[in-house]
């Protein structure tokens, strides 16, 4: 402890003597040197400890001095004035700011007291009017925003003032700014300070400014957790926000938002919580797939481009599976009758035209021309198969509404090996069994269907296998060499 405060005597003298050298416009090397010491120091939790009032006024008197000189309007690069050391000096302000407030409530009380908050989000806004040309601007707005969020950090009432201080225009601008680091840095000082009853903000004017650059952002750096953590904890909650939002998006932040909601239902389902997902959001999930799951059929003309509506198709699907996956939340779904009877229309068409000329939605048993797993309908035929198998589960009225839409047998022609839908057969054997299941009626098709023999030998050929029939059973054989 006596090394700490030995520590910080001779910090607050180096500080006084900082503070007189810009009182008289002087910076030096020195100076500089003497502030990189002092951002070195608070990374020690017992000099953190050690500090005191007084310290943190003369910190903030030099903050308050050096930003002085620095006028926007009046830089060009002829005349920099003595603006980038002055930067440099705010910038290890700003380091000293962020480090004390390093599991230290009592400093985080003490520079909210002294106005360092206020003080800082002014001083933010003005750096970010400075030109590009300047080399210490971005370090000094990267460790700005890092104090703010480390302020905020487990302080209540620090949260409240940067709260009120900063949104939204705040975080219009710094989400939105051209540099990654700046826009991660926002967003934790966001997230940090968020909460349900602030959440509700985002539906203002500038608060949607707000949630579309989030998304936005999202889009643009997809393993930024501190957006996705804001999107998937705030944002899915309000379906009236998801609904404004939805229609500004374009198709990039569409389909990354749409990612989103996956993982969120995934995630919830596999820690056995609730989603945040509303039943709201569910419907119009579902709606905007019943209206636009048809374009998919564009791919059946191998010319086809791959547009970006058949990914955000095939997003739909995956997330109307997920949903339906026995998740209690959202089993409600079964109760509408045109989500089952668009999806087995759908796959009948798909179906059909795979056999009528091959494209993509035509079966493969040569494993060697597979198409590349990036293409949107690779698997399409069986994620349909999937949903009508979770719409039917325990659930007699979608069991007969199969039955009249004459999709048992459909159902049964995709129990086969295909290339282009991993899995269908499993797909196509669970969702017969939920067809049938305790329903008579659809039983009985099955039993009344008569032996054929094998649907398509050419797959087990190429996988050197045949089928014999023998007293009634079927017998899978390797196929001798040479034959």
């Amino acid at each position: 402890m006596a090394a700490s405060t030995e520590s910080m005597e001779n910090a607050a003298a180096s500080l006084e003597v900082v503070l007189e050298s810009l009182q008289k416009g002087i910076v030096s090397g020195t100076e500089l040197e003497m502030m990189r010491n002092l951002a070195t120091l608070f990374r020690e939790q017992p000099f953190r400890e050690s500090a005191d009032g007084y310290f943190f006024h003369n910190l903030l008197q030099i903050l308050c001095q050096a930003t002085k000189v620095i006028q926007p309007h009046y830089i060009t690069e002829k005349c920099l004035t003595p603006t980038d050391e002055f930067l440099q000096v705010t910038t290890e302000c700003f380091r000293c700011q962020r480090n004390a407030c390093v599991e230290c409530p009592k400093n985080q009380s003490s520079m909210r007291d002294l106005g360092f908050i206020e003080v800082t989000i002014r001083i933010l806004d003005k750096l970010q009017k400075l030109p590009t040309f300047l080399s210490h601007k971005l370090e000094a707005l990267r460790c700005g925003i890092q104090f703010l969020g480390n302020a905020a950090a487990g302080n209540r009432e620090c949260k409240e003032d940067i709260w009120k201080l900063t949104f939204p225009d705040f975080f219009v601008t710094f989400l939105g700014y051209d540099d990654e680091k700046v826009v991660a840095y926002c967003s934790m000082v966001l997230f940090t300070c968020l909460d349900d009853g602030k959440a509700e903000q985002f539906l203002n004017d500038k608060g949607i400014e707000v949630a579309f650059q989030i998304i936005n952002q999202c889009a643009k750096q997809p393993d930024l957790d501190w957006l996705v953590l804001i999107i998937t904890q705030y944002l899915l909650k309000s379906f009236d926000l998801v609904e404004q939002l939805y229609g500004k998006l374009n198709y990039q932040e569409r389909l990354r938002l749409l990612e989103l909601v996956y993982s969120e239902v995934e995630d919830s389902a596999s820690c056995m919580k609730e989603s945040v997902v509303s039943e709201k959001l569910t419907m119009f999930l579902a709606d905007h797939f019943q209206q636009s799951c048809k374009s998919i059929l564009k791919l059946e003309d191998e010319t086809a481009e791959v547009d970006e509506e058949c990914h955000i198709i095939i997003k739909l699907l995956n997330i109307l599976c997920e949903m339906t996956s026995d998740i209690k939340k959202f089993m409600f779904l079964q109760q509408y009758p045109e989500i089952l009877k668009i999806t087995v229309e759908l796959l009948r068409e798909v179906h059909l035209s795979g056999k009528m000329k091959k494209n993509i939605f035509s079966g493969t048993h040569d494993f060697a021309q597979i198409r590349t797993v990036s293409h949107p309908a690779v698997g399409f035929k069986a994620y349909l198969i999937r949903l009508i198998g979770n719409l039917c589960y325990k659930n007699p009225e979608n069991q007969n509404k199969v039955r009249e839409l004459d999709g048992i047998p459909l159902i049964l022609d995709n129990c086969c090996i295909d290339g282009n839908n991993p899995f269908i057969n499993q797909w196509a054997i669970f969702t017969i069994r939920n067809v049938l299941e305790d329903n008579q009626e659809n039983q009985e098709i099955i039993r009344q269907m008569k032996s054929q023999g094998v649907a398509d030998l050419s797959a087990l050929r190429d996988l050197g296998f045949c089928v014999e029939e023998r007293d009634g059973r079927l017998l899978l054989k390797p196929v001798k060499k040479g034959k």
